[in-house]
């Protein structure tokens, strides 16, 4: 016949459990969301200026290289 051994777990042990158990498959979805965040923004002059431009291997292809004449604002 098996024995049946119950093991009392802390809180803090169980919080680090279940920590390690979804850390890979948040991190996937987090970096997922926030490459179609920025892909969705890349349009927007102030994403594009503040934050992809800064990038440092993608930072040129962002560049605005519109001469000052040729923008209507």
């Amino acid at each position: 016949m098996a024995r049946l051994a119950l093991h009392v777990q802390t809180p803090v042990a169980a919080t680090l459990n279940a920590a390690k158990r979804w850390a890979p498959s948040l991190g996937i979805w987090g970096v997922s969301a926030g490459t179609g965040a920025l892909l969705l923004l890349s349009v927007t002059p102030l994403v594009r200026r503040e934050v992809l431009e800064k990038v440092p291997l993608l930072g040129s292809y962002y560049e605005d290289k519109t001469p000052a004449s040729d923008k209507p604002f």
